[in-house]
């Protein structure tokens, strides 16, 4: 194979250690290896990155470990060029004896130019895609708490869902705070809590609050409650700070949100995820395929077989 790096490294994750292997030397001669082991701490981390520098090395390669790889590159990133392997992709490659180890077979490819790099985006934009992907999840949990609130209240027979069409707006939540309370809901009482917009008459939903509540039904739903508001309260923080990593990109934000059914979550969800610098994907249907939506094209025979889209794991 023709070598194209003449100084290069590759790496092998692990928890605790990596393994670093150096290739150095004339790209048409065959090149000196150094091996060396380094903690995963950020001393050792550091004193890698010393060691690279200390050879002269411009490339480094890392196969996509869990999250073991992320301090490293977060290290690293500044000093050397940095190139994230898929392991899928790295093991498919023929060539490979059994003998050559994670770390060397790794920077032979690399110094030949056989590996391709996944997109690892900036700094800013990582810390952005840790937040609109917490704040996912975070809006899961909410709605499994609002489903158990549901569930509670159907056993104690309150049928809020019924005249409400969402019990956890303006209308439904004061109704809800009063039940768990434990206030006797009159009618005057109730014309008060109901907003001027509710569709359902007085009668329909004092009919509907009318139900056999105990005091286990409370208590439960004043937990799923808690932690629903919790939970509120933790998306509302989250939504400033990704506005806040959101402001240098205020064009890009405008301009997703002028797609037909992109609003402005969404749009940071997209940006958070691909980065605005288009120009690391090769092509339109090179980042559909990075991103998924792009189902592989498999024919026997001259018959089509269907397939569904591939799902790229996103670092």
């Amino acid at each position: 194979m023709e070598a194209m790096i003449e100084r290069c490294a590759g790496l092998d994750v692990h928890q605790e250690t990596v393994v670093a292997c150096v290739l150095f030397g004339p790209l048409d001669k065959k090149p000196k290896t150094s091996i060396e082991t380094f903690s995963t701490t950020t001393t050792g981390l550091l004193a890698l990155s010393d060691w690279l520098d200390t050879l002269q090395v411009s490339d480094v390669v890392m196969e996509s470990t869990g999250v073991y790889w992320k301090p490293i590159w977060n290290i690293l990133e500044d000093s050397f060029h940095l190139v994230l392997a898929n392991a899928r992709h790295v093991k498919n490659v023929p060539g490979r004896k059994t003998d050559v180890k994670d770390a060397e077979w790794l920077a032979k490819l690399l110094r030949c130019g056989l590996i391709e790099s996944n997109f690892v985006p900036p700094e800013n934009i990582r810390d952005l895609r840790d937040l609109t992907r917490y704040r996912k999840k975070l809006i899961h949990h909410r709605t499994s708490e609002q489903n158990r609130i549901h569930k509670i209240l159907q056993d104690a027979n309150i049928k809020l869902t019924s005249v409400l069409s969402d019990i956890f707006g303006v209308s439904g939540r004061r109704i809800l705070e009063a039940i768990l309370n434990g206030e006797k809901i009159e009618t005057d009482g109730l014309r008060k809590m109901v907003d001027w917009r509710t569709k359902a008459s007085i009668t329909d939903i004092a009919n509907a609050i009318n139900g056999r509540i105990r005091r286990h039904h409370r208590d439960m739903l004043r937990y799923h409650w808690e932690h629903m508001s919790y939970l509120e309260k933790a998306i509302k923080e989250l939504e400033k700070q990704i506005d806040q990593l959101l402001s240098p990109y205020r064009k890009e934000v405008e301009l997703l949100d002028g797609i037909p059914g992109v609003n402005k979550a969404a749009a940071a969800t997209f940006i958070a995820e691909m980065g605005v610098d288009m120009s690391v994907f090769k092509s339109a249907k090179h980042l559909a395929s990075w991103a998924g939506v792009s189902p592989g094209n498999y024919e026997s025979a001259g018959k089509k077989k269907r397939v569904k889209p591939h799902k790229e794991t996103k670092h």
